[in-house]
């Protein structure tokens, strides 16, 4: 079987679409008032839908769509429950853009015989499930099998990312032992980063973990033996994931303070540096403020190598006192 794939951005255009079966024959349709769903659909995706998709989805398929402001309620009750209209599943999805990754809320509809989606905007987990689908390296003949495996995908691009997050961590670990590399508002950066996604992604893992309990149990009378098996498959994989995502946490943290540690100790050397060149002039000084008082009676003003000596004696006090601090080690 094959399914084929479809990304769309422009919003000029309609972002539903619709996975059709006709035996071994899969299609993808977009959905409009004038073609509706081919018999046969499992899944309908809608992304961003605007008022006229709503009103499409909400008439042929009433209590599919939340509303905006409940699709990011972080109650249990708001995310996991069963209605008239099927099971509903509100989860997590992480979406990277450059070096940022964001959680995007998406919404799942479950029924005997068709799955709706709804995403806020487009994820690229979605474009990627796509892929997988289309050349059969994921098959799915069941609403069932899809949002099973667009949740194996997620539990697998999170641990792809945690990994990630892992080795920058080890290059900053390895920076940060290395005598050459001074860059350490870069390093700030780095650990920043890898702080927030890992972040984001225990948050995806633990919302995971409650939408695959909930989905076992609402759907036990539908899963096939395989589907338990994928089910609880996942659920170990984030009961390993979740520990190591503390263990970051910590490895984060061992790094802000030593870094934070390092710029602490620059600055002490910056600052030493300046307190022994205050003190290394000071005798300098305080020659200078006596040959420079106005008093009338000084034996030094008539002596005819006068100026010369008095520099002299100066450079001399400056070089004792730089002496007697190397000899000591503070420089």
């Amino acid at each position: 079987m094959s399914w084929p794939m479809y990304f769309v951005t422009n919003k000029a255009v309609t972002m539903i679409f619709a996975y059709s079966a006709q035996g071994n024959q899969f299609s993808i349709d977009r959905v409009t008032p004038d073609f509706p769903p081919a018999k046969g659909t499992i899944w309908l995706e809608a992304t961003e839908p605007d008022s006229d998709e709503h009103h499409w989805l909400t008439t042929h398929f009433p209590g599919c769509l939340p509303e905006e402001e409940d699709l990011g309620e972080i109650e249990i009750s708001s995310r996991y429950f069963e209605t008239e209209s099927g099971i509903h599943i509100r989860s997590l999805f992480p979406h990277r853009s450059g070096h940022e990754l964001r959680n995007i809320n998406v919404a799942f509809n479950l029924r005997p015989d068709k799955l709706i989606t709804l995403q806020d905007e487009p994820t690229g987990l979605f474009r990627l499930m796509r892929k997988h689908l289309k050349t059969q390296h994921v098959k799915a003949a069941t609403p069932l099998d899809v949002i099973i495996a667009l949740f194996d995908a997620k539990v697998e691009y999170l641990a792809d990312t945690l990994e990630e997050v892992y080795e920058d961590l080890e290059e900053v670990s390895q920076n940060a032992l290395s005598e050459q590399y001074k860059d350490v508002d870069e390093q700030l950066r780095t650990i920043t980063l890898q702080e927030d996604l890992n972040g984001k992604v225990r948050l995806n893992l633990l919302d995971t973990q409650r939408s695959l309990r909930y989905l076992m149990r609402a759907c036990n009378h539908m899963l096939n033996d395989e589907q338990r098996d994928s089910i609880r498959d996942m659920l170990r994989d984030i009961e390993s994931l979740t520990p190591h995502t503390g263990f970051l946490f910590e490895k984060i943290n061992f790094l802000m303070e030593s870094t934070m540690g390092y710029i602490n100790l620059e600055q002490n050397n910056i600052i030493k540096i300046f307190s022994v060149a205050a003190v290394m002039f000071l005798p300098p000084t305080l020659i200078a403020s006596i040959y420079g008082m106005n008093f009338k009676t000084m034996p030094e003003l008539s002596v005819e190598y006068g100026y010369p000596l008095a520099l002299g004696l100066m450079l001399l006090s400056a070089l004792a006192t730089f002496l007697f601090f190397k000899r000591k080690g503070w420089l």
